[in-house]
């Protein structure tokens, strides 16, 4: 490691529950909701109607723009296209499919011999993982084309996030362990279009078993090396990975591009092999389900449109769940309705029980000045979050309240347990309305 990140904190890990549980195939639901806004960008279009007959793979959402397109996961028929509940809490056009069971696949799914692949330019490459509909799996879903485009003759740095250092997730530790080598065919192919002979995986030193497994698939000439962090969070933030492994500094409001550097999910590198070599569009994803009231932990390769309340039958509970979140107890967001289905960026479903509820009125700062000791990001929480509360857009700007990665730190550390993060989710909404206006 090159330089040690600034802040951060030492949550229980809570890994163990599921670290050494082998990926599942997570049998097919009768009924699959698919959302047609499932990345960053503009939402798609549903290119299908009610009645319709789809196969697996097939485009059944597309748009112009910032977006990628959506794919049916299963062959069937569609139930409904109509508006459903998302894990962002709102409800979002949604393609309702009734699965057959047959998994017929959709004739533009082609595998490609290396010899094939070898042949195919860059942009061909990009053109593929758009139409693949490849994001950023690490939750983003920032489309992964996009970022590639943007990153041409820009970076000489391309760095692995393998680091998962949220409490409770193992879903891309299992990825490491169980698929290398296809995790590392789709780097290579990451470096092909943008031309980089060197590149770094990076994760936690507390994932000893991954680094192995991909260090054993790695050949002396191939450029890869595999990068073991100590174990703190937010380790695993795109900005703090950066400066840890190559010592450079983001600039405020600046991408990791502005110096030399991108960044790509470990998932996100299995599902570009997988799309480029199998012909295979992200119809599925793995997901760790687990939680402190989960009877059974499991690591579930699951079909994207899957409820939640699918995943929480095949775990059982304890008892009654306080909160269901889509992703860990410190980036998660909770869930109001479990027939939300796992999207592109869900790498986890974290399910908690009664003892970790806790009501604070009217939470007060009592400026200990914790908050500033944990932030990442060098940020002045209570300052931030007393420019919300008195409404100032001026001093949320001063404060730097947009650089707020929202990685929960300061909540996290907070001894009057002040909901700071939601405050801040919140000014954020006012600063991006005001500048709208």
């Amino acid at each position: 490691m090159a330089f040690p990140i600034f802040g951060g904190i030492h949550p229980k890990e809570n890994k163990r529950c599921a670290s050494e549980l082998q990926v599942q195939e997570f049998p097919e639901p009768d009924i699959l909701v698919i959302p047609m806004n499932q990345h960053i960008g503009a939402p798609c279009l549903p290119l299908v109607r009610k009645g319709d007959r789809v196969l697996l793979g097939q485009k059944i959402g597309d748009n112009q723009g910032l977006c990628v397109p959506v794919h049916s996961p299963v062959s069937g028929r569609v139930a409904a296209v109509e508006m459903r509940a998302h894990t962002c809490g709102t409800t979002v056009m949604s393609v309702v499919v009734e699965s057959d069971h047959l998994d017929e696949k959709d004739p533009s799914i082609r595998p490609r011999t290396a010899q094939e692949v070898s042949r195919l330019q860059p942009q061909e490459l990009v053109e593929i993982l758009r139409e693949a509909g490849i994001v950023g799996m690490g939750g983003a879903a920032f489309p992964t084309y996009a970022k590639l485009t943007s990153a041409m003759g820009k970076v000489d740095t391309i760095i692995v996030n393998a680091s998962e250092c949220e409490p409770y997730i193992v879903s891309d530790d299992r990825l490491c362990r169980e698929y290398p080598r296809e995790l590392l065919s789709g780097l290579r192919i990451l470096m092909n279009i943008l031309g980089l002979g060197t590149a770094v995986v990076a994760m936690e030193d507390n994932k000893p078993q991954a680094a192995r497994a991909l260090r054993s698939c790695l050949e002396p000439e191939s450029g890869i090396r595999v990068e073991q962090l100590p174990t703190k969070y937010p380790q695993g933030a795109e900005k703090q990975l950066i400066y840890a492994i190559t010592g450079r500094q983001v600039p405020s409001g600046g991408l990791p591009a502005a110096v030399g550097c991108a960044v790509f999910n470990a998932a996100t590198c299995k599902a570009v092999h997988d799309a480029v070599y199998e012909g295979m569009p992200l119809v599925k994803r793995i997901v760790t389900v687990t939680g402190d009231i989960v009877m059974e932990p499991k690591n579930l390769l699951v079909p994207l449109g899957t409820s939640f309340n699918e995943l929480l039958e095949a775990v059982g509970h304890s008892e009654n769940p306080y909160k269901v979140l889509s992703g860990g107890p410190m980036m998660g967001v909770a869930q109001y309705d479990l027939s939300v289905p796992v999207i592109k960026g869900t790498n986890a479903m974290t399910v908690l029980g009664r003892k970790n509820q806790y009501n604070v009125e009217r939470a007060q700062c009592i400026r200990c000045g914790r908050c500033m000791d944990v932030c990442p990001m060098r940020l002045m929480p209570m300052m931030m979050y007393r420019a919300i509360y008195s409404g100032s857009t001026e001093e949320m700007k001063t404060f730097h309240l947009m650089d707020c990665i929202e990685c929960g730190c300061c909540a996290y550390a907070c001894p009057a347990c002040v909901p700071l993060v939601l405050a801040f989710r919140s000014g954020k909404h006012t600063l991006r309305a005001a500048a709208k206006r």
